[in-house]
C-alpha cells in the first residue's frame, strides 16, 4: 500500500516547548511538493513520548487538513499497554489517517507470545491498515521473523518497518510472510539495500533534512537503476549515520533549525545537540548538497 520515501517527520516546537503549529504545516507542504511519499507523525523522530493525547491527536489532523488526501498520513499509535494502544489506534483511525505503525511494547519486554497477542488484539478492534514496527535498540524486545510471519496472516497487517539495521532480516521475515505483506527499512544506512532485497521503501529520518534526495535514490532503488541509487546514497551517507551521532531526533532538528525550517524546541529529556557534533552535522549537510 505504501512504498519509497516515507519521512518520519519531526515535531516543530518553539523554544517553550509548545507545538509550532504553522511550521508543521509548512513541512508537511514541503515534503509533498518534494516527492515525499508518505508522511508518519507521532513517531518516535516526532518525540512521542513527550506529546500529550490531545497534542498527538492535535499534530494528526493537522497533518490530514494539509495533506487533504495527496499523501498518505501514518500515525505512531503504539505503547507498552495493549489496551491503551487499541485507544489511539481507534483515535487516529477516526480521525481519518491511512494506517497506523504500532511500535513494539517497550520496557515490560513481552514474550514472542506476548508480541502476538498484542498485534492481534489491537488488530481485532480496528478497520484500519496497520505497520509492525520493530526497533529493539529502544524498545528491549525483539519481534522475530517467526512471529512476524504469524501476524502477517492477519489481514489489516500489511508490513513491518524493520529497524535492526540487519539485512538478513528482510530474507528471513519474507520466508515466514505472504507476498502480500510489505517490509520497510527503519535504518536509513542500510535503506538501499534492503530495499534492493525487495523492502518497499524507507520510514525515514534523513529525509528530513533531504527530502527531495531520499525520493530520488529509493525510486531509482525500487526501479532497479542501481547506478543511479548508489551514486546520491554515497552522498547521503554521511547523513544516515551522523543523524545518530546523539539520540534521535536530536541532530535531525538540529540540522533543520540550521536549514531555517523549524525553531530551536526540543522537549527534555532530550537537550540540544552538543556543540562538539556542529560541524560534524554540518558538513555531512554540505556533502548531501543540502547547504
Amino acid at each position: 500500500m505504501f512504498h519509497g520515501s516515507i519521512v518520519a517527520l519531526v515535531t516543530p516546537m518553539m523554544t517553550s516547548g509548545e507545538l509550532d503549529e504553522a511550521c508543521l504545516r509548512k513541512l508537511i507542504e514541503k515534503h509533498i511538493e518534494e516527492g515525499t511519499e508518505g508522511i508518519v507523525v507521532n513517531g518516535t523522530t516526532g518525540e512521542a513520548p513527550t506529546l500529550t493525547k490531545e497534542e498527538k491527536h492535535k499534530i494528526i489532523k493537522i497533518a490530514l487538513e494539509v495533506a487533504s488526501d495527496r499523501i498518505p498520513i501514518i500515525a505512531g499509535t503504539g505503547s507498552n499497554s495493549t489496551s491503551e494502544t487499541i485507544l489511539e489506534t481507534k483515535a487516529a483511525m477516526n480521525l481519518g489517517v491511512d494506517a497506523c505503525l504500532i511500535l513494539t511494547p517497550y520496557v515490560n519486554r513481552p514474550t514472542q507470545e506476548g508480541l502476538f497477542q498484542h498485534y492481534e488484539a489491537v488488530a481485532n478492534a480496528v478497520a484500519i491498515p496497520i505497520i509492525l514496527y520493530n526497533v529493539p535498540s529502544r524498545t528491549g524486545c525483539d519481534l522475530l521473523p517467526e512471529t512476524v510471519g504469524r501476524l502477517a496472516a492477519i489481514s489489516n497487517i500489511i508490513g513491518i518497518k524493520e529497524a535492526t539495521g540487519d539485512l538478513k532480516r528482510v530474507k528471513e521475515i519474507q520466508h515466514f510472510c505472504k507476498n502480500n505483506f510489505d517490509l520497510y527499512s527503519g535504518d536509513d544506512a542500510s535503506a538501499l539495500m534492503f530495499m534492493l532485497q525487495g523492502g518497499k521503501g524507507v520510514i525515514s529520518v534523513t529525509a528530513n533534512v533531504v527530502p527531495k534526495l531520499m525520493h530520488e535514490m529509493c525510486n531509482a532503488a525500487l526501479q532497479g537503476e542501481m547506478g543511479l541509487a548508489g551514486e546520491i546514497n554515497a552522498r547521503l551517507m554521511s547523513l544516515h549515520k551522523n543523524l545518530f551521532i546523539e539520540s534521535n531526533p536530536i541532530p535531525v532538528k538540529w540540522a533543520l533549525h540550521e536549514l531555517g525550517w523549524i525553531g530551536e524546541g526540543i522537549r527534555l529529556p532530550l537537550t540540544p545537540l552538543s556543540q562538539k557534533y556542529h560541524t560534524l552535522i554540518r558538513e555531512a549537510m554540505e556533502t548531501s548538497g543540502v547547504i
